[in-house]
C-alpha cells in the first residue's frame, strides 16, 4: 500500500507541475498502464512459482526480471541498447505497460518512433503475459511429479 500511495502522489505531483490536463486519455493511458503493470509483474511472479516445478533455486533469475525490471523502468528505455529495449518490449513487455503509455501522456511518442495507437493497446501486453504465465503454470501443475518425500 506505501508503495501504491507513493506512486500515486508522485503521479498526481507530475501530472500538476507539468501540467498535463487530466483528461479522458490520459486517464485511460495510466489507468492501462496500472493494469497493464500489475499484470506483468504477477506474471512474472507466477512464471516464477512454475519454475519451481523443475529447479531447486529459481528466485534469484526471476528477481533479475522483477527487482531489475522496477530498477530499468526508472531511466528512459530510449537509453538503452537495442537488444535490451527488444527483450523488455517482446519477451517481457516492461515497455509495453509503462514507457509506451507514458510517452503518450508527455506527448513525447515521436522520440520513440512508435505509433501513437500502439501507446493506448501496448498496455494489454501485460495481461497477455499473464495469461501466457497462467497456462505455463497449468502445463508445470500438469507435468509435476512429486519427489516421494
Amino acid at each position: 500500500m506505501g508503495r501504491l500511495a507513493q506512486g500515486l502522489a508522485a503521479m498526481i505531483w507530475s501530472l500538476m507541475a507539468l501540467q498535463i490536463p487530466f483528461t479522458l486519455s490520459v486517464f485511460w493511458l495510466l489507468s492501462a498502464a496500472l493494469i497493464g503493470s500489475v499484470s506483468l509483474f504477477l506474471g512474472i511472479t507466477i512464471a516464477q512459482a512454475t519454475l519451481t516445478f523443475w529447479t531447486i533455486e529459481s528466485l534469484e533469475i526471476m528477481n533479475i526480471l522483477t527487482y531489475g525490471g522496477v530498477e530499468t523502468a526508472q531511466y528512459p528505455f530510449s537509453i538503452y541498447s537495442r537488444w535490451f529495449q527488444r527483450f523488455f518490449t517482446f519477451l517481457i513487455p516492461l515497455v509495453c505497460v509503462s514507457y509506451f503509455p507514458l510517452l503518450a501522456v508527455l506527448n513525447k511518442v515521436d522520440n520513440f518512433s512508435v505509433p501513437v495507437w500502439i501507446c493506448y493497446v501496448s498496455p494489454i501486453a501485460g495481461i497477455v503475459f499473464l495469461l501466457i504465465a497462467l497456462r505455463l503454470w497449468k502445463i508445470g501443475e500438469r507435468h509435476y511429479s512429486s519427489t516421494g518425500s
